[in-house]
């Protein structure tokens, strides 16, 4: 089993810095350290907390706070929302609705994340 981890630039409302984020196709959503965001972005509240399942049976996470952030791959500017999620294991985590947003796709022979720049250029219609 291979593992996709790179070091991103997240740009939030309150500055820039990079993260190590892992890409997740088994995590359906995008998720952060609160730690992470310091000099990012400040959360907002969910409104109503969510229990977020995990891989393990029966276990699940409180999450009552998300941010919005841009983040770039090779150059290209990219946007999603991110739960934060307290005690996370990674400093962030790109999940598959990010992904599939993105068309962004996993090379687990080379062990990179791929963007087409031309796939991610933002339109309104």
């Amino acid at each position: 089993m291979s593992i996709i981890k790179s070091p991103l630039l997240f740009a939030g409302s309150q500055g820039e810095k990079y993260l190590y984020a892992l890409y997740d196709s088994g995590a359906n959503l995008s998720c952060i350290h609160p730690d992470a965001l310091e000099n990012l972005e400040i959360p907002v509240s969910l409104g109503r907390t969510r229990m977020i399942g995990t891989a393990a049976e029966g276990h699940y996470i409180e999450v009552s706070q998300r941010v919005s952030l841009d983040f770039y791959m090779d150059d290209v500017l990219l946007s999603d929302e991110f739960l934060v999620i307290p005690g996370l294991s990674e400093e962030a985590i790109i999940g598959s609705a990010t992904m599939q947003k993105w068309r962004i796709k996993l090379d687990f022979e080379h062990d990179i994340a791929i963007v087409d720049p031309k796939v991610a250029k933002m339109q309104l219609i």
